[in-house]
């Protein structure tokens, strides 16, 4: 098997290209801005077109944001098919539109396949979108058009647990004097 040791530069080259026509969607501009990765180790394995990335890894394109312990990049063809993070626990974050909340999420494993937009997010899977939070050991989460979706048809035992907040109430003016 052979594996090379190369630079985070060359890495993030190989990447910049990769990535910048298939891009995640979360603004309208998400999709036109690099994908940047910034970790302790990287390396690429040419036999298994995968790269490996250790070590508070922060990977950045637009709004989105993952922040993992390790990142791993499966190449098909030169392209970036699937990205999987993992750590104690992943967390992305993402604007949705210009002036919405952030959505957060969080898991021990994420799985993101770049051409199709979707971020799975699995155990101990969490995300926070407005007042909402849905929880379970699946979730599916398309960035385009930020629908989250929460366990699995097959799986009684993946059970979904979803927090509704009311809506904040207005305080009542201070009665004038």
């Amino acid at each position: 098997m052979k594996k090379n040791k190369i630079s985070c530069c060359h890495i993030y080259c190989l990447l910049l290209w990769v990535f910048y026509s298939g891009g995640i969607y979360a603004l309208t501009s998400d999709g036109d801005q690099p994908i940047t990765i910034d970790s302790n180790t990287a390396t690429y394995d040419d036999v298994k077109a995968t790269s490996t990335y250790t070590g508070n890894v922060i990977s950045i394109q637009g709004s989105v944001r993952v922040n993992a312990d390790k990142l791993v990049v499966y190449f098909i063809n030169g392209e970036a098919d699937k990205m999987v993070f993992t750590g104690n626990l992943a967390k992305f974050k993402q604007t949705p539109k210009e002036g919405d909340p952030d959505i957060t999420g969080e898991a021990l494993t994420g799985e993101f396949y770049p051409k199709k937009n979707l971020l799975v997010l699995i155990d101990k899977a969490t995300v926070w979108q407005g007042s909402g939070t849905y929880s379970s050991d699946f979730i599916e989460y398309d960035l385009k058009t930020s629908l989250v979706k929460a366990g699995e048809k097959e799986s009684a035992s993946k059970r979904v647990h979803v927090v509704l907040q009311p809506k904040a109430k207005e305080q009542p003016a201070a009665k004038a004097k």
